[in-house]
């Protein structure tokens, strides 16, 4: 996850407030998980662990798994879940070829600097050992990102803070991994809708406050305006809402 660093511009991670608005991030991690394929014994390193869960579920399969987040909040929750988890920078992965696998989800889109992710991924991995993640690829709410910079272009803002992260298309991040030593075994783009439960507000408000607190005392304005954008595009006839999710999923070894 990103670091959760005092800068009112970055994001900020609540454990409580993830599992409210976005417990569907882990819940629908299945297909990752079968790539990943562990096996009792093996060692793997979770990138971006967020408060514990999925992880949690690797261990419950015999594996020896060490969490890694930037983010104190979720990582004070995994260990609150008995795991080994520490506060680390994707971006700056200290391991050294001691992993059988490296192992993400819904957490490298959050990393922009991706060849320094990958490099830290090769050096932390065992020569044969491989590298399985999912994450939001190249078109990933793209309807939302609209959204934001409509508002935010109307309003005068910083567009940026409507689009932090990284989501590349399968062929760029394929070419990205074999430049880092990788090899490429499959990559694929997954389109995969996911009904809110409890609706786009509360998705914004997690995932980009940063945004619309650049706006002060015009911020829940702002707010209504992005929704009302989002409205045709993303909620039904019955109210509710549904992300414009795409999910690039990657496995990938070191020779």
């Amino acid at each position: 996850m990103a670091s959760d660093r005092a800068d009112p511009r970055r994001q900020q991670w609540s454990a409580g407030s993830y599992d409210t608005h976005a417990r569907f991030v882990s819940d629908l991690a299945v297909g990752v998980v079968e790539w990943l394929a562990p096996k009792p014994g093996e060692r793997i390193l979770d990138v971006g662990c967020g408060d514990g869960v999925l992880t949690s579920e690797l261990k419950g399969l015999g594996v020896d798994v060490v969490g890694v987040d930037s983010s104190a909040d979720f990582i004070e929750s995994s260990r609150a879940r008995g795991l080994d988890a520490r506060l680390m920078d994707g971006e700056a992965l200290a391991f050294g070829a001691e992993f059988d696998a490296v192992f993400s989800n819904a957490a490298l889109h959050w990393m922009p600097k991706a060849d320094m992710v990958a490099a830290g991924i090769f050096r932390a991995l065992k020569p044969g050992g491989r590298f399985v993640a999912e994450f939001g690829g190249h078109g990933n709410v793209a309807a939302i990102v609209t959204a934001m910079r409509a508002t935010g272009e109307r309003r005068g803002g910083d567009l940026a803070l409507a689009n932090p992260w990284y989501f590349p298309a399968p062929q760029v991040y394929q070419a990205l991994l074999e430049r880092n030593g990788f090899s490429v075994r499959r990559i694929a783009l997954i389109p995969r809708p996911v009904v809110l439960k409890t609706g786009i507000e509360g998705w914004l408000m997690l995932f980009r406050k940063p945004f619309f607190d650049q706006f002060g005392e015009e911020a829940q304005q702002a707010l209504a305006e992005t929704i009302d954008l989002l409205r045709p595009a993303l909620c039904d006839g019955d109210g509710n809402w549904t992300a414009d999710y795409v999910r690039l999923r990657v496995e990938a070894v070191k020779p």
